[in-house]
């Protein structure tokens, strides 16, 4: 077996690591010799090496840890088989039975102390999940304890385990020296520090057995709601909510906050907080559909949905507010026209180009249900006019995912990524690659492809001043955390549990948007001048930005996707991947947005005859056709799409309204009618 099987198999990422996973095995498989032989020294050079590295490889490979878990071999049982092994060389030594008597005693109350602790944890977390969490209300007026201390709450069962150190320290030296003092101080100091933290967490405990009632928690909230009164709402849901997929939200929010209507957002996965960006709106978590029915949303008229989910349901059942598919991207994919979408009153779209998708979809769509709002959210986006070559053409290569199915899988990574890049160097281009936050999902040959593309990369790097932009990286590593830290800061991630989220929500100031958008522009200022104009970059994390890598780009490699309609706004030449090799005509006929695009074959030999559109002397016959297509896909740039976008919300609220009075009123007259027969014939009897 290969090294590169092995670590795959530990779920470790190289030597170095298996190296750290052979010396945990080592240490462990020593500890029974040493103890039986006896030798002590030998026992404390493995049990040293078993404990340091067992901390290493947690944060190095976090992988392998939960690998061991799945056989049962987690880590209070690590601890445990080193607690029998130190009691079996105390023996072996001839300690004497009180010592034996008295190790036994203290390691049992350790492990008993530990589990009673465990149990009070788990009450004291329960007791801090709240039916809901809130930001950007202010709900300082619920009386809601103050989290526990770090040291006590979080990573508990690690310290906990840890605290066996000085009990097995003081045995140790015990044998070693032939005296028990040090033996019976270890034991003290383990038992003792273990005692004040039970007792500690039993005082918090108290504390949070006054957590508000579940009644108070809803009406403060609702209080809040009906005195915001939102009118519009941005409602999410996804399955699994990580960073990869509260994009769909974030891209929103600055469109949100423009809007004349007050927006709130709704969310129904608790852990959406973690990922969600900077804004001044009103959000509410609401992870049951029994308690989304109690919130105070009777102004709302717009409820607009970024995804298909299952849970939208629970939204749609609200009669009196209108419902808008708006989708977080325009592309060719099937999610782009799906049938799912009749469900909802309108369907908002950035151009012709999605009504005519829906049109496709026979006997599915109403045309009058399709509304043409453009995509507010590319502003940031430079027009190619404004752009500044650098020294190399660079080449963003940004390929979607392999879709949820084979049938709706576009990704070029598979067939073609590989030999693309490997093509691409050899053009002596700049390559910046981005691959899709969900690559390597579902595929494992879309997982091989990606690492294979991101190791040409560095190998390449190497020959580019790899040194000095390494060290130029290192020395804007503390302002860029810095700067980081404060945007999570004013994003309001502060960290803590539900119960402390909704303690610390405030109305914000909605002044830190302009701050917000000062660090940002110099975080990604730094980030590219500190990589140089000749390196390679690697994009993982949600900076820098899709759009600021748009704007460092000459030319775009994609596939059918989003992110080629979005690119499109900025007038740049782009190639689609055409990994099935379909002939041209039927290839753009198929895919709208290959209107504008130059096609790249499987075997990527139209390469170096399409990285002329970005080389001196710049043919680009495809000038024309991309500015029709943007028109097309994304809309005319007058009037803009923001006002085109807040026309649209107030005209569906306006309606929403007329048909909540129509309603009232004609269930006024209903009821009036039926009272005046009910007081006649009261009066006839």
């Amino acid at each position: 077996m290969t090294i590169r099987r092995l670590c795959g198999v530990l779920r470790v990422r190289g030597a170095a690591d298996l190296l750290l996973v052979l010396l945990l095995g080592a240490g462990f498989a020593a500890l029974p010799v040493f103890a039986l032989l006896p030798s002590l020294w030998g026992f404390a050079a493995a049990s040293a090496v078993t404990y340091l590295v067992d901390e290493v490889l947690h944060s190095r490979a976090p992988g392998f840890v939960r690998r061991l878990a799945t056989l049962q071999l987690t880590r209070p049982l690590r601890f445990a088989v080193r607690t029998v092994m130190v009691l079996a060389l105390a023996s072996r030594m001839n300690a004497p039975d009180e010592v034996l008597v008295a190790a036994l005693a203290v390691f049992s109350a350790h492990f008993a102390l530990m589990m009673l602790y465990t149990a009070v944890h788990h009450a004291v977390r329960r007791r801090r999940v709240l039916p809901l969490v809130v930001r950007n209300l202010d709900m300082s007026g619920l009386p809601v304890p103050k989290q526990p201390p770090a040291v006590l709450y979080r990573r508990f069962l690690r310290k906990l385990l840890h605290l066996d150190l000085p009990a097995h320290a003081g045995l140790l030296a015990a044998l070693a020296a032939g005296t028990w003092g040090p033996a019976y101080a270890g034991f003290a100091l383990t038992v003792g520090v273990t005692v004040t933290g039970v007792l500690a967490l039993l005082g918090q405990y108290r504390r949070v057995r006054r957590m508000p009632a579940r009644d108070e928690v809803f009406a403060e909230v609702n209080r809040q709601l009906a005195g915001y009164r939102p009118e519009v709402a941005l409602y999410f849901s996804f399955a699994s909510v990580s960073r990869d997929f509260m994009y769909q939200v974030n891209m929103w929010i600055e469109t949100l906050e423009q809007l004349d209507l007050r927006p709130v957002i709704i969310l129904r996965e608790r852990a959406s907080f973690r990922y969600l960006s900077r804004t001044w709106i009103p959000v509410v978590c609401v992870p049951k559909a029994d308690d989304l029915a109690e919130l105070e949303l009777s102004d709302v008229r717009v409820v607009l949905y970024p995804g298909n989910a299952g849970k939208n349901v629970h939204m749609l059942r609200v009669a009196e507010a209108k419902h808008v598919f708006i989708g977080h991207g325009d592309s060719d994919k099937l999610a782009s026209s799906n049938r799912v979408s009749k469900v909802y009153d309108e369907i908002w779209v950035a151009g012709r180009a999605g009504r005519d998708r829906y049109q496709r979809v026979r006997h599915a769509i109403s045309d009058s249900a399709i509304v043409e709002v453009g995509r507010p959210q590319l502003s940031p986006i430079r027009l190619h006019a404004e752009h500044t070559p650098g020294p190399l053409p660079v080449v963003l290569y940004a390929p979607t995912w392999e879709g949820w199915s084979d049938d709706d899988c576009h990704t070029s990574l598979i067939p073609m990524g590989v030999p693309l890049i490997e093509k691409l160097l050899a053009e002596n281009v700049r390559v910046i690659y981005k691959p899709h936050p969900l690559t390597g999902k579902r595929s494992a040959e879309a997982a091989a492809a990606d690492k294979a593309i991101r190791e040409l990369l560095r190998a390449d790097n190497e020959q580019r001043g790899a040194a000095e932009a390494q060290a130029a990286v290192a020395e804007a590593k503390p302002r860029l955390q810095e700067i980081q830290a404060r945007l999570d800061e004013l994003a309001g991630r502060l960290g803590g549990d539900d119960a402390e989220q909704l303690r610390e929500s405030r109305v914000p100031d909605r002044a830190g948007a302009a701050e917000w958008q000062e660090l940002r522009a110099e975080w990604h200022r730094i980030f590219w001048e500190t990589r140089g104009p000749v390196r390679h970059n690697v994009i993982l994390k949600q900076l820098p930005s899709l759009y600021e890598c748009f704007n460092q780009a000459d030319i775009l490699i994609s596939d059918v996707s989003s992110v080629v309609a979005d690119f499109v706004a900025s007038l740049k030449p782009y190639v689609l991947t055409n990994a099935q090799d379909l002939p041209d005509d039927d290839f753009r006929a198929a895919y709208t947005t290959a209107g504008g695009a130059y096609l790249l074959d499987r075997d990527c030999t139209r390469l170096p005859e399409i990285l002329n559109a970005v080389r001196p002397p710049h043919t680009d016959p495809m000038t024309l056709d991309r500015r029709t297509l943007k028109e097309y896909v994304l809309g005319p740039d007058h009037p803009t799409s923001m006002e085109r976008f807040n026309a649209a919300a107030n005209a569906l609220a306006a309606r929403a309204a007329a048909e909540r009075a129509e309603g009232e009123s004609v269930g006024d007259s209903e009821g009036g009618a039926s009272g005046g027969a009910s007081g006649g014939a009261e009066l006839a009897a």
